[in-house]
């Protein structure tokens, strides 16, 4: 600090005296280390070194003030903290909290003059003027309070120094504003469609998402008090979108297909080269397309078919399907409706739904372990990361010949989800299994696809082909290029079957449940049909 000189007039110290200090305008970057700021205090006369407002180091409150206000300016705490009587454990935290609520770039202190309080004490009024980024500021009056402590003048520092409205024990809060609440969209950004099935899913997804912000408030908090508000910065963003794998149009194909039935019922749509979620339509509740598990009936050949084909079979094998096949030393086995083809290949036994001819292959050429292996390649066994939850399948490792038959044509202790089934389907079409998901995957842990053997799955097209062009759902009304398998699945106690249709056209797989609807063909069919003529 500048030192008086000794020798000055009396008149112009009585001048000072009686007029003040005139203003001083201090400027610079609110940060700590800037160099770039400006201190221009006008023009002052001397003051005589033995007027009473000099202390033993020759400074004048309005000096000690004055440097008090330039550290400020230059966002120097520590040359502030050496001007204190004492140094308040909140001073450099306040000072932070004010200077990043409001967003500041710099400060402009404009001072008065000194007004004396008493024979050791004085007040210099001045102006803060913060400029925050943009072409906003904030500016209010304050008072700096200056005692004479020991030989010097110090800085009575208290909270309103920063701010008149800011106490002891008060805080400079900025908190966002919340926005509107995060809406669900589909693949292409645009609202799911109403009542289609899928509301119970994409729901799922809501949980924990943000709603964004709207803009933000800086405001103080002082205890027990109301909040004043500094600043508002409102935003005029849109909500926030959770965008999801779901195509808005095979989502609307996919409910309206499920129009007029009458039963419970389910249609999942999968893209077999993504694993993407396109569709679900769910008409059984409580998420059943995902979560819940049924027997799948003849649907569950395609795992038979694959593992029979894995042992050395092809299509062409030449395979017996008698209306009526005796387990050696076990239960009797029958087609549906007894009927009996004879000879035939392996690709016409599929297509025709053979039970006998599935149940004896299994038999006689699989182990339990080779058939739960099999169904482990196509998901069964494990949880699906939908992000939305999800099971896939399950089957208890058949225990004898009459446990194998029966596992082998989707009875016993199989049981597996349309979600499961259509990523089956789509595993056949693309040749390579991987988990279904809501979300894009980039968003959720994805378990390793898994690639099928290739010879293995183009027999599976070829047989699943021809289910549509002449087996069980030659007569559906399906466009060409599909190709699928029919179930139908027995569930005991009088109630009729369930009934299932699985398949995919080009990259777009798909998996029908009615539940107690009948039969595959005359249940499941005739809404896949109606889904796929619609896109």
């Amino acid at each position: 600090m500048r030192r008086r000189p000794l020798l000055v007039l009396i008149s112009v110290a009585l001048a000072i005296f009686l007029s003040g200090v005139t203003g001083l305008i201090l400027s610079g970057r609110n940060e700590p280390g800037a160099t770039d700021t400006v201190a221009t205090p006008t023009a002052q006369a001397s003051v005589p070194a033995d007027d009473p407002r000099v202390d033993e180091e020759g400074d004048t409150p309005e000096e000690v003030g004055t440097a008090y206000l330039q550290a400020w300016a230059k966002g120097d705490l520590n040359a502030m903290a050496e001007l204190l009587v004492d140094v308040p454990p909140e001073f450099a935290t306040l000072h932070r909290e004010f200077r990043t609520a409001v967003g500041a770039d710099s400060i402009v202190l404009s001072s008065g003059s000194v007004n004396p309080t008493g024979p050791n004490s004085v007040e210099l009024p001045f102006t803060g003027k913060w400029q925050l980024k943009g072409d906003e500021e904030i500016t209010y009056p304050s008072v700096l309070r200056l005692l004479k402590s020991g030989p010097s003048w110090k800085v009575d520092w208290l909270p309103d120094v920063i701010h008149p409205d800011l106490q002891f024990g008060g805080h400079v809060v900025r908190s966002p504003i919340p926005g509107q609440a995060p809406r669900l969209a589909t693949r292409e950004g645009e609202p799911l469609p109403l009542d289609s099935g899928a509301e119970p899913y994409v729901a799922d997804l809501m949980v924990g998402a943000h709603p964004g912000e709207a803009g933000w408030l800086a405001e103080i908090q002082n205890p027990g008090e109301p909040a004043i508000e500094l600043l508002r910065e409102e935003g005029d963003g849109p909500a926030p979108r959770v965008t999801t794998t779901i195509d808005r149009y095979i989502q609307m194909s996919a409910a309206r297909a499920l129009d007029g039935v009458a039963n419970p019922a389910a249609l999942v749509a999968i893209r077999p080269s993504t694993g993407e979620v396109l569709a679900v339509a769910d008409r059984l509740g409580g998420k059943g397309a995902f979560q819940q598990k049924f027997p799948p009936g003849s649907t569950f050949k395609i795992v038979t078919a694959a593992a029979v084909l894995g042992a050395g079979l092809t299509t062409d094998t030449q395979v017996a399907c008698p209306a009526r096949y005796q387990i050696p030393n076990g239960r009797l086995i029958l087609n549906y409706q007894s009927r009996d083809h004879g000879t035939l290949s392996l690709r016409q036994a599929f297509a025709q739904s053979c039970n006998t001819t599935f149940a004896q292959l299994a038999v006689e050429r699989l182990t339990a372990d080779t058939l739960v292996a099999e169904a482990g390649r196509f998901g069964f066994g494990g949880d699906l990361a939908t992000g939305a939850g999800g099971t896939c399948g399950s089957l208890t490792p058949p225990g004898n010949d009459d446990a194998m038959a029966e596992d082998s044509f989707g009875q016993g202790t199989v049981e597996a989800s349309p979600l499961c089934m259509a990523a089956m389907a789509a595993a056949v079409q693309n040749g390579t299994w991987r988990s279904p998901h809501l979300l894009p995957a980039a968003q959720l842990p994805q378990p390793m696809p898994r690639e099928l053997p290739a010879d293995v799955v183009a027999a599976l097209r070829v047989m699943m082909a021809a289910v549509v062009t002449e087996g069980t759902a030659m007569n559906g009304g399906l466009p060409a290029g599909v190709a699928g398998k029919t179930g139908t699945a027995e569930v005991g106690q009088g109630r009729p079957d369930h009934a299932w249709f699985v398949g995919y056209q080009d990259d777009l797989a798909f998996a029908v449940f009615v539940e107690n609807g009948g039969t595959g063909a005359g249940a499941a069919v005739p809404v896949a049909a109606r889904f796929l003529n619609a896109l």
